[in-house]
């Protein structure tokens, strides 16, 4: 009987044992906030075992490099969330180009919709002659070209208007950052028969619950959102395209979107920037530079960049998304996309969670 007595209580305490183990080896699950209200989970940096001494080296470069807002979310729950001079949670700001990845987004809703296919030729939603080049090089522009900066249209006037839009090379040819990537709104529109605003509002915005809206500005359309709007399309980003139990963009699709899209720029994806790579170009020149696009920065990231320093940081090796909005982190040198500024930024991000 005590032989008995005694393996049961060692049996109980087994148990427990193996009880108390469990959640601690279960990973956690992934966190999507409520689509509407303000509620959203946190996750401490102690838990993460973060270097909490590098926070306020981080926030001081932040506020010094003229930030407005900076998120970092793990496994989507927040774990930093910092304003700067005067901006709020609930204050809208401009993407600029970091905007062209919810282009790239609407544009592969619309073809699993079956509206559309990247690879068929720009003219047959709008019309011939949506550019000034020649019929058998316009001809030769799909959506794909669009969405991977390759239309081999000149690049050398900012204003997408048929009489800038000029052959320079075969579509295909030519890798060069361009704003005529705009007109895929419009093969958007003519493709699902209704204003480009209304197909992105009811297909993706208010599926992710985001408030923001496009305004259009001195260029082209420009998305303006709240800070934490900006990280539920990260998030999405994050899990390959789906919210929540519903998959927003197919996968496949959304994978080909990270992936490099040409041979000429392999930094490059439809409308995302992509870390990691061999070699990588800027806009506004075609110059090719070895080396990954931010060495300092985990190799699977991918990004949206826009003028003056917008970002969202999407790194799935650590579950991780970072979003920074803001002016400029030099006043002199606004510049397209790409700045020194991200590199300079991650050295401070590995400080913390490293």
């Amino acid at each position: 009987m005590k032989y008995l007595a005694l393996l049961l209580i060692s049996s109980l305490f087994m148990g427990c044992e193996k009880s108390d183990d469990t959640p601690q080896n279960t990973p956690e699950a992934f966190y999507f906030p409520p689509n509407t209200g303000s509620t959203w989970e946190t996750k401490s940096m102690a838990s993460l075992g973060w270097n909490q001494s590098a926070v306020q080296p981080l926030k001081d470069y932040l506020a010094d490099k003229h930030t407005k807002s900076f998120m970092i979310l793990v496994n989507g729950r927040i774990v930093m969330e910092e304003y700067f001079n005067g901006h709020t949670a609930a204050t809208t700001w401009p993407w600029n180009s970091a905007g062209k990845t919810l282009v790239a987004t609407a544009m592969g809703i619309a073809e699993q919709e079956g509206l559309l296919n990247i690879n068929n030729k720009v003219s047959q939603y709008l019309g011939t002659g949506w550019t000034s080049a020649a019929l058998e090089k316009e001809n030769l522009i799909t959506s794909k070209h669009l969405l991977t900066m390759t239309s081999g249209l000149n690049d050398d006037k900012e204003l997408v208007i048929k009489s800038n839009l000029t052959y320079l090379a075969d579509a295909g040819t030519r890798w060069s950052y361009h704003n005529v990537f705009q007109k895929l709104m419009d093969v958007v529109a003519a493709a699902s028969k209704q204003d480009f605003d209304l197909y992105f509002n009811s297909k993706l915005r208010n599926k992710i619950g985001m408030e923001g809206f496009w305004n259009v500005g001195t260029i082209f359309k420009i998305y303006h959102s709240t800070t934490r709007s900006m990280a539920r399309f990260g998030l999405m980003a994050l899990k390959n395209g789906k919210w929540k139990e519903e998959q927003i963009l197919n996968e496949t699709y959304f994978k080909e979107s990270i992936s490099t899209s040409q041979t000429i720029n392999p930094s490059y994806g439809y409308l995302w920037w992509l870390n990691g790579k061999s070699k990588y170009m800027v806009p506004g020149g075609q110059t090719v530079y070895q080396g990954a696009l931010v060495p300092n920065a985990p190799a699977d990231m991918y990004a949206a960049m826009g003028a003056e320093d917008q970002r969202i940081y999407v790194i799935p090796s650590k579950n991780m998304v970072v979003i920074r909005m803001g002016y400029a982190s030099d006043p002199a040198n606004p510049n397209f996309a790409l700045s020194g500024f991200d590199s300079a930024l991650w050295d401070k991000i590995n400080a913390v969670i490293k």
